[in-house]
C-alpha cells in the first residue's frame, strides 16, 4: 500500500533536501575519497595500468589527486614493496590517499617513462586551466599546444566556456580542436578541423592526415565526406605555406652566404684588379679580422662589461686597421718584388698564409674561440611559419651594403679612388702624368686586405673563430671575384650573391658537397663562354 504523507511534510522534506544538494554540489572533491586501489597501479609495472590509474587522477582532480600529480611530475613519488604510494614532502613521507606521514624505510623513487611523464605534465597543464591567473592560463595553453592529449579534452571545454579573453579564448579554441579531431559528432570533427586549418600551423599538418588517409580495406579512415574535404583542404594550405616558407627561408640562406662571399672577395677584386696578385694569404686578412674582433670582445668583458653590447662598434675600425696593417706590411716587403711574376707570387703568399696561421696558433691558441653577440644581434624575426630570421645574419646582410657602398664611394668619390681606376685600366701612362704606383698599390692593397678585416669580423658573428678560419672561404672568393669580371665591385656584387644563392638552392638536392662541384662546373662552363666575367671592361693592360 503506497504511503501518503500530509502536503505540509513533503514541503518540509523539500525545504530540507534543498540546502542538502547545495551542500553536496559545493564539497570539495576529496568528499570523494581516494584510495590506495585506486593509486596502487602507479607503483606497478603494468603500462596500461598506470596510464588509467593516471586517467583517473585527471578525471577526479580532487586535492588528494592533484597532491599525487605533482609529486609524480617532480619525481617526489616513492612506492614501497607492499604496493603502497608515498608522497616525499621534504624529509617527510606521507601516505598519498590520507597525507599523514607515515615511516617506509623500503620505499623506493616510483618510476615513469617519458609518455606517462608527458601525460601528467599535460594534466597539471590542464589543471591551470581553471587558474584566475590570465599569464598562468596562458602558460597552461601554450604547454598543452605543445603536447596536447586527448584525455584531457573535459578541462578544455570547461576552461573554453568559461574564458573571457579573446586572444586566449582563440588559442583555446585551436586547443580544443586539436583534440576533437577524433570526436565522435561529425559536426564536431569539422569544425575542429576548420580551427586547426585557420592557425595555419605546419605542425599542424600531422594532423589532419590521418583524416585523409585510407585503412588497408581502401576505405577512409574519416567516414565522413565534409570533414575529409576540409581537411584535404586545410593540408593543401599549409603544403603552399610550407612551401613559401622553404623558398624564403633558401633566398635567405643564400643571401646570407652571398654576403659573407661578397665581404671576403671584395678586397679581392680590388688588389687583383689593380696589381694582378693571386693572393693566397687573403683568407688569413678575414683570420686576423676575426681575432681582432676576439681581442676587442675580451678587452670590454674586463674592462667595460656595462657597455659590452657596443663593442662591434669598436671591434668593426679594430678588424680594418689590424688586417690593412698587415697587408702593407706584406706587399711592402714581400709582394713588390714579385709584380709580374704570378707563379711565384702565388706560392710565396701560399707560404705566408701558413705562416700566419702558424702565428696565430701560437698567439691565440689551436683551439677556436668563441665571440659572443651583443644582445641586441641575439635572436630572430619570425616572417613566415617555420621560418626565422637570425638578426645576426640580418646585421651581417646589412653591413656587406654598407661595406659595399663605403668601397664604391671610395674608389669613384676620392683621390686615392682616381688614382686606383687609372692606373688598373693603364698603368704607365697614370705614372707618366706623376702618379705614385707604388704607393697606390700599397695604399689599395691595404684598403682590400681592411676590408677583409672587416668580413672576419661579420664572421666572428656567426661562428667560432680559429686559426684556419680564410681556409674556408678563399676558393668561393676567387670564384666571386672570377665570375663576376677581375676588377669590378658590380660584378663582384652579383658573382658573391650569386654563388651564394645557386650553392643554397642545390644543396637541399644533392648536399653541400656535391652543391659545390657543380658551383664550380657551372662557372668553368661560364668563363669558357665568357672569360672576361659578367663585367668587362678595359683592365689595367689595356692601351689608351
Amino acid at each position: 500500500m503506497a504511503l501518503s504523507f500530509p502536503t505540509s511534510v513533503r514541503r518540509l522534506g523539500a525545504a530540507l533536501l534543498l540546502p542538502l544538494a547545495v551542500l553536496l554540489a559545493a564539497a570539495p572533491r576529496s568528499a570523494f575519497a581516494l584510495t590506495q586501489t585506486d593509486v596502487a597501479p602507479l607503483a606497478g609495472d603494468d603500462f596500461d595500468a598506470k596510464s588509467a590509474a593516471i586517467d583517473k587522477l585527471i578525471a577526479t582532480h580532487d586535492t588528494a589527486s592533484v597532491a599525487v600529480l605533482k609529486a609524480l611530475a617532480d619525481d617526489s613519488a616513492l612506492a614501497t614493496d607492499s604496493g603502497e604510494v608515498l608522497l616525499q614532502d621534504g624529509d617527510t613521507t606521507r601516505d598519498a590517499v590520507t597525507g599523514q606521514p607515515v615511516a617506509a624505510s623500503d620505499a623506493q623513487p616510483l618510476t615513469l617513462n617519458n609518455l606517462l611523464r608527458s601525460k601528467v605534465a599535460g594534466a597539471l597543464s590542464g589543471l591551470q586551466l581553471a587558474s584566475p591567473d590570465q599569464a598562468t592560463r596562458a602558460a597552461a595553453v601554450d604547454a598543452l599546444l605543445q603536447n596536447p592529449d586527448a584525455s584531457l579534452k573535459p578541462l578544455v571545454d570547461a576552461a573554453r566556456a568559461k574564458e573571457t579573453d579573446p586572444a586566449l579564448k582563440k588559442r583555446l579554441d585551436t586547443l580544443w580542436a586539436m583534440s576533437a579531431l577524433h570526436d565522435p559528432d561529425a559536426a564536431k570533427r569539422l569544425e575542429a578541423v576548420q580551427l586547426v586549418a585557420a592557425r595555419h600551423d605546419l605542425d599542424m599538418n600531422e594532423l589532419l592526415r590521418p583524416l585523409v588517409a585510407k585503412k588497408t580495406d581502401g576505405t577512409f579512415a574519416e567516414t565522413d565526406e565534409r570533414v575529409r574535404a576540409a581537411a584535404q583542404s586545410g593540408i593543401d594550405t599549409l603544403d603552399a605555406i610550407q612551401r613559401r616558407s622553404q623558398i624564403a627561408g633558401t633566398l635567405f640562406a643564400g643571401l646570407s652566404l652571398g654576403s659573407v662571399l661578397l665581404l671576403a672577395a671584395l678586397g679581392l677584386a680590388i688588389t687583383y684588379g689593380l696589381i694582378g696578385v693571386i693572393n693566397m694569404a687573403h683568407g688569413e686578412f678575414l683570420m686576423i679580422g676575426a681575432y681582432a674582433t676576439y681581442v676587442v670582445q675580451n678587452l670590454f668583458q674586463r674592462f667595460a662589461p656595462s657597455a659590452f653590447d657596443w663593442y662591434p662598434l669598436l671591434a668593426i675600425p679594430a678588424a680594418f686597421v689590424a688586417a690593412a696593417l698587415v697587408g702593407i706590411v706584406l706587399e711592402r716587403l714581400v709582394l713588390k718584388h714579385l709584380y709580374g711574376r704570378p707563379l711565384e707570387t702565388l706560392l710565396t703568399t701560399f707560404g705566408v698564409s701558413l705562416i700566419l696561421i702558424q702565428a696565430t696558433r701560437m698567439l691565440f691558441g689551436a683551439q677556436n674561440v668563441q665571440v659572443v653577440n651583443p644582445s641586441w644581434m641575439s635572436g630572430g624575426v619570425t616572417v613566415l611559419p617555420n621560418l626565422i630570421l637570425p638578426y645576426n645574419r640580418l646585421a651581417i646582410l646589412a653591413f656587406s651594403l654598407i661595406v659595399v657602398a663605403i668601397a664604391w664611394a671610395v674608389l669613384t668619390r676620392t683621390r686615392l679612388g682616381l688614382f686606383v681606376r687609372a692606373v688598373t685600366q693603364n698603368r704607365r701612362m697614370a705614372a707618366c702624368v706623376g702618379v705614385k704606383t707604388a704607393r697606390v698599390d700599397s695604399y689599395a692593397f691595404a684598403f682590400g686586405a681592411g676590408i677583409a678585416g672587416l668580413g672576419g669580423c661579420a664572421l666572428s658573428q656567426i661562428g667560432n673563430v680559429g686559426p684556419d678560419l680564410g681556409q674556408s672561404y678563399i676558393i668561393d672568393s676567387f670564384m666571386a671575384v672570377v665570375l663576376g669580371g677581375v676588377g669590378q665591385l658590380a660584378g663582384t656584387v652579383l658573382g658573391g650573391f650569386g654563388l651564394g644563392l645557386v650553392s643554397k638552392a642545390i644543396e637541399p638536392f644533392w648536399g653541400a658537397v656535391l652543391a659545390k662541384i657543380a658551383v664550380l662546373v657551372l662557372i668553368v662552363l661560364f668563363i669558357q663562354k665568357r672569360p672576361q666575367g659578367m663585367f668587362a671592361l678595359k683592365g689595367r693592360s689595356a692601351e689608351a
